[in-house]
């Protein structure tokens, strides 16, 4: 049997130019919930989004490579974990952070503001933590990653449609609280749907490898989420901004993951499995744990702000 650090999955140019603007109209979709203001009121009272961002880039990343110490999967599947974890938010979270009660506007700027600082932190984690852990550091160095060509990826994929939401909802909001509801759920059905028709385009190697693997992510994306509850608990937030921060650690853009992984590693197996299983497992799990934390508040009456 071919080891999955050998397989390479087939996804056309042109795909991946579509995966591209998927993810631009993703992006798009949550930066017409923000406006200027949003950012100025944040920077009065910046502790949970100081928080949530420090768990998305410190604690997430962290927890990952001591998981991966402690697993010691093949090398190809760790550095899809580490790259996963190097990624910003998606933007599902916002829906499940909605969904939970929680802070729906912390969680929005948290998105934003880790897209933004995924310029920079995004290829420093990945060439960071992938470089302490042997094996991933062998698979870094036969690549050659360009840190720099990451940043301008994320830029130009992530970046620019965010700048352009938040010019629209500045400019025209009465046009973006048109599209704000119809455009979340197309943005979110297209990628769930373009993961799935790849999957399919590779759905030897899936089934081949999927067993392996996903138990993993599974793991990690528990993981992932405690990082995300006691990062927050720790440092004193409220119930309503835990919750924000709990969901935005837990879920991942791997969307964004996939393009570096088919970009900058030709499709290596075991890391776009991992990224592709976590397109899937972190919505099972979001929706999940907002449906408990939304019943635990409105046990507790609602008050837990």
């Amino acid at each position: 049997m071919t080891g999955v650090d050998q397989v390479h999955l087939h996804f056309s140019p042109g795909s991946l130019h579509l995966l591209n603007a998927v993810l631009g109209i993703v992006m798009f979709s949550v930066a017409i919930d923000l406006t200027p203001r949003d950012f100025k009121l944040l920077a009065k009272h910046p502790r949970a989004l100081v928080v949530g961002f420090g768990s998305q880039f410190v604690v997430l990343p962290a927890l990952t490579y001591l998981l991966v110490s402690l697993l010691q999967p093949m090398p190809s599947i760790a550095l899809g974990l580490i790259l996963v974890a190097a990624c910003p938010g998606g933007n599902v979270s916002n829906f499940f952070t909605h969904r939970a009660g929680g802070n729906t506007a912390l969680s929005v700027s948290l998105t934003a503001f880790s897209t933004i600082g995924a310029i920079v932190l995004t290829p420093l984690n990945i060439a960071f933590w992938g470089s302490l852990y042997g094996p991933t550091r062998e698979l870094l160095h036969r690549t050659a990653i360009d840190p720099v060509s990451v940043a301008i990826t994320v830029f130009v994929m992530l970046l620019l449609p965010l700048a352009a939401g938040i010019a629209l909802n500045h400019a025209r909001p009465k046009v973006t609280a048109r599209l704000r509801g119809p455009l979340k759920w197309v943005s979110m059905g297209i990628f769930i749907a373009f993961v799935l028709v790849s999957l399919a385009a590779n759905w030897g190697y899936f089934l081949q490898f999927v067993g392996v693997i996903a138990w993993m992510v599974v793991l990690h994306n528990a993981l992932a989420f405690a990082g995300g509850y006691l990062s927050a608990t720790v440092t004193g937030l409220s119930a309503y901004d835990r919750r924000s921060v709990t969901i935005e650690t837990g879920i991942q853009n791997s969307g964004l993951g996939l393009v570096l992984i088919f970009t900058f590693f030709g499709g290596l197996g075991g890391m776009a499995i991992v990224a592709a299983f976590w397109g899937i497992w972190h919505i099972v799990a979001g929706f999940a744990l907002s449906t408990a934390m939304a019943r635990t508040e409105a046990a507790r009456g609602g008050a837990a702000r």
